[in-house]
């Protein structure tokens, strides 16, 4: 038995989560795997119910399964509450280091059949696989920060940014492996014109390279990396980069695919992954059913993949989604002419259909 926990949080979270939750039981049952699925509170829900983001029981839940299943937290509900009590910062932040989750790992891929989707031309995007790996418990978000009155009048305000030897040195070591795993290139995004942490980053990930003399590694400024992901995407395999960085340039490679509704992503590290879609809670459509559920069920694949080495089974999932794609089903971020427009639940049982059909 393979115990899952799930924290579907806030906004359109529990919708799209418990289509990955139905995809996931379509794949036990297919190839005979027990999942177990527990949930548990998290975010602006959690707040609501017990006055706090991430209650001990969550933790514990999530120290007690062997994956995380997150769906989404936030809402401008709570973006009133005290720094450390919003769901993003209270629950989230913490969620990352009590697990020891270093790592953030982001797929970007076009699927063919979205290949209009992308702003930009199919030239530009047609075949692209980029993994950007980022750190995730150092840098600025971690930092020591304050703001202190000043004399005249306004306020001084600090974060610092730290980064040491191995918290640098595991982050590369995982960027290599994921490109020997791959198309045996590694590109080190850093700021070493400017910033000192950037200029050791930079001397301790091209250290760890001479350990991986298959994979070839460059260096790119992080603003000259953002325009080449504009530029030239494809130039690309694995990018590395610390905790802000990567925050950004995630999100800007996420839109190379048409849609953020596409983006899976996988917080590793630790002995248990965090799986969870690239998007926000979207507390707009709550309710609605018009949400794109495939990024969180891609999620459930890089769970199955990574946390339960189950490839076969990551594999189902990843194919049955290209062809209901191929088939012209779309949801609403997706639309376009000629194609047939879905709701949530229904992206889901087309899905489901094809894993059930062998594909």
């Amino acid at each position: 038995m393979y115990k899952i926990g799930v924290l579907p949080g806030d906004g359109i979270g529990p919708e799209i989560t418990v289509q990955a939750v139905r995809v996931l039981e379509a794949v036990g049952r297919r190839y005979g795997r027990d999942f177990k699925f527990t949930e548990g509170l998290i975010g602006g829900a959690a707040y609501d119910a017990v006055g706090h983001p991430l209650p001990p029981e969550t933790l514990d839940l999530c120290h007690n399964s062997d994956a995380i299943l997150l769906g989404a937290v936030g809402g401008s509900k709570w973006d009133d509450l005290p720094s450390h009590l919003r769901p993003e910062v209270g629950a989230l932040l913490p969620l990352r280091k009590e697990l020891g989750l270093y790592a953030n790992l982001r797929p970007t891929r076009v699927f063919p059949a979205l290949i209009n989707a992308s702003t930009l031309k199919p030239e530009v995007v047609s075949g692209l696989d980029i993994l950007v790996v980022r750190e995730l418990t150092g840098g600025l978000y971690f930092g020591k920060k304050s703001k202190e009155p000043l004399a005249g009048g306004g306020y001084r305000v600090i974060d610092t940014l730290e980064y040491t030897t191995p918290e640098i040195e595991r982050i590369a070591h995982l960027a290599f492996q994921m490109a020997r795993k791959r198309r045996n290139k590694v590109t080190s995004v850093d700021k070493a014109n400017v910033l000192e942490s950037s200029r050791y980053w930079r001397e301790v990930v091209t250290a760890i390279g001479t350990e991986y003399p298959d994979v070839e590694l460059d260096h790119y400024y992080v603003d000259n990396c953002a325009m080449q992901l504009v530029k030239n995407p494809r130039q690309f395999d694995v990018l590395v980069t610390e905790n802000m960085f990567g925050d950004i340039l995630s999100d800007q490679a996420s839109m190379l695919s048409g849609s953020l509704g596409m983006l899976a992503s996988a917080s590793i590290g630790g002995e248990i992954g965090l799986y969870e879609p690239s998007h926000g809670s979207a507390p707009k459509y709550t309710g609605m059913q018009r949400a794109n559920p495939i990024a969180t069920i891609l999620s459930g694949a890089m769970l199955l993949r990574f946390s339960l080495n189950l490839e076969e089974e990551a594999d189902c999932i990843e194919r049955a989604i290209t062809k209901v794609l191929d088939l012209g089903y779309r949801t609403a971020d997706l639309m376009e002419e000629g194609k047939e427009l879905v709701n949530t639940i229904q992206m889901g049982d087309r899905i489901i259909e094809q894993i059930e059909s062998g594909v």
